[in-house]
């Protein structure tokens, strides 16, 4: 008996399919040739900057016990039957790579993963490191897919999740999906934190359901495989499904993160850990977005609160500046850093001037420079006045705050998550 782990991404597109559904395809057809596979398939979410990703950026693995090298002609028969069926091949987005490897997960091999999650690799790398490693790979059309392939099987999930994923029969495919809603707002309130992410309580957003016409009908994720099963008993639908499968995952674990020490250091399409100082106050851009600068001893980057966001940009306009925080994000093509959660670590003091009061109660106006103040009231004029100064009290306090779940990337770790 030996093992073989096989890797599978770029099969879908951004108006179709899903790797995970094909996968577990894929699953479903060795179980029947009486295949033995092995602990749950993973779900592995790459570089949310990545140029050319799909939509989610996911990639998918999973390990076979085989007895013979005929068993291994087999499944490759198999496999690369399903991917060249179900891919949505006509798409030019859509490069998918399969790999086939036996052999130990060494620490080069997980580094190579944590590289494809961190940064953004070519398809030249994948091919030099599967020919290092002695995996054997196959490519449809450009082949981008043997990148997140590779790293799918390497991943070191030291951190890991779990996703629920029912699936539609095809003919259901592109129709809106008919779940109910309360029946999801009941199992959130049943299941959380041992679940996350289901709903946003503040505008009624329902985060399990997707919003393409893709097989998924929705996915439940959690902290464990008992926890998402048992979720998954309580939600309600009005249409069949056609399987459900469980995945292992990265997501929820801010290991996309890298970080960093200043902000010099900081790298377009790469997501960091900083920390620094707020440089101004936050103001709106056109289209809803809410911006500041970040500062250190070695630079400074602005910071981005985008409308997608919604209430968290409230909270993001309460900054001030000289507040100290602890940013987590990542930094796009316009060279912004994209938040998902700050912690602030230090409230700078604000301080307002106030003109003194009159006599009369009324709050004088300067009488021009060094002429004092002249109540426009009453006329009584203050020679030797001086602005009243005081502390504002701030409407935020230090702590950690998060983007909702409506705007989360897959990677990103919930408060729920963090100790």
């Amino acid at each position: 008996m030996y093992d073989l782990y096989i890797g599978i991404d770029d099969t879908d597109s951004r108006d179709g399919m899903c790797t995970t559904y094909i996968c577990s395809v894929i699953i479903d057809e060795l179980k029947h040739f009486g295949f033995k596979v092995t602990d749950y398939p993973r779900l592995i979410r790459l570089n949310p900057f990545a140029r050319f990703k799909t939509r989610g950026n996911g990639a998918l693995s999973f390990k076979l016990k085989l007895k013979s090298q005929n068993d291994m002609a087999k499944v490759k028969e198999i496999v690369l039957k399903r991917i060249e069926e179900l891919s949505e091949l006509e798409d030019e987005m859509t490069n998918p790579g399969i790999v086939f490897y036996c052999g130990q997960i060494t620490e080069k091999f997980k580094s190579y993963s944590l590289e494809a999650i961190r940064d953004i690799l070519s398809i030249e790398d994948a091919e030099r490191f599967a020919d290092e490693i002695g995996a054997q790979y196959f490519k449809f059309k450009k082949g981008r897919g043997i990148i997140g392939a590779l790293a799918a099987i390497g991943c070191p999930n030291t951190d890991r999740t779990y996703e629920l994923l029912a699936y539609r029969i095809p003919e259901n495919y592109g129709n809106p999906r008919k779940i109910d809603y309360e029946s999801v707002f009941e199992m959130n309130k049943s299941t959380y934190p041992d679940t996350f992410d289901n709903v946003n309580c503040d505008n009624g957003y329902i985060a399990i359901e997707p919003h393409t016409p893709c097989p998924i009908l929705y996915g439940i994720r959690g902290e464990s495989p008992e926890a998402v099963e048992n979720a998954n008993k309580m939600i309600k639908v009005y249409e069949p499904i056609e399987k459900i499968a469980i995945f292992e995952t990265n997501q929820h674990t801010d290991m996309h993160l890298i970080r960093a020490h200043k902000i010099s250091d900081l790298e377009q399409f790469k997501c960091y850990i900083i920390e620094g100082e707020v440089k101004n106050f936050p103001y709106t851009r056109e289209g809803g977005h809410v911006i500041f600068i970040l500062e250190d001893d070695s630079g400074e980057i602005p910071c981005a609160a985008y409308e997608p966001t919604k209430e968290f940009r409230e909270i993001v306009r309460k900054l001030a500046p000289g507040d100290k925080l602890r940013v987590y994000g990542g930094i796009g093509e316009k060279g912004t850093l994209n938040i998902e959660k700050f912690e602030i670590l230090e409230l700078a003091k604000i301080f307002k001037s106030q003109n003194p009061l009159c006599k009369c109660g009324k709050r004088m106006k300067s009488a021009g420079s060094g002429k004092g103040y002249k109540c426009i009231k009453c006329g009584a004029k203050l020679k030797d006045g001086i602005k009243n100064t005081f502390q504002i009290k701030r409407e935020i306090k230090k702590g950690l705050y998060e983007v909702p779940p409506s705007a989360r990337r897959h990677l990103s770790k919930p408060l729920v998550r963090m100790n």
